[in-house]
């Protein structure tokens, strides 16, 4: 596959890239102890580590480690829990993507997140599950299906 420019842009061929993927998302918690609760406890993920910063409140950011090289960075101190996505520009939600969804919520249950329902297939053609962090971030477990666009789009890279 070769570079190609559509209007004012360059798309280049897989392998050309210079971004490598997503390293982190970042969220303000209200409190600390119920974020690693969630994320560690209930997800599994682990605390990777912690760093400090002259002046801040100790910790000032807390690694949780989803996958080698994939973080979720929590600072904590957060006073309020703001606005929740609407039709307003900003965040709206982040996604994890898991292997067996139905295995996946049916482990989360038993970790003690609430599951109400079931997954459901999306216009994408894969399996989706939507969750709260305690401070109300939305969270989608999706399973990548073989006839969805986003293995068509992996093939071609």
């Amino acid at each position: 596959m070769e570079d190609r420019e559509i209007g004012l842009y360059t798309f280049f061929s897989p392998g050309t890239a210079v971004i490598t993927g997503i390293g982190h998302v970042a969220f303000r918690v209200t409190r600390l102890d119920r974020a690693l609760d969630f994320y560690c406890g209930k997800l599994g993920f682990r605390e990777a580590f912690r760093l400090d910063r002259e002046g801040e409140p100790s910790p000032w950011i807390v690694y949780i480690q989803v996958a080698p090289g994939h973080f979720i960075e929590l600072f904590p101190g957060a006073e309020r829990v703001g606005p929740q996505p609407g039709r307003d520009a900003g965040y709206n939600h982040f996604c994890l993507l898991v292997d067996d969804l139905a295995v996946t919520l049916e482990e989360l249950g038993r970790r003690g997140l609430a599951i109400t329902g079931g997954p459901r297939q999306g216009l994408d053609l894969n399996y989706q599950y939507w969750i709260t962090d305690p401070d109300g971030n939305r969270i989608e477990l999706m399973q990548i299906m073989p006839d969805s666009p986003h293995t068509a789009a992996d093939a071609r890279w």
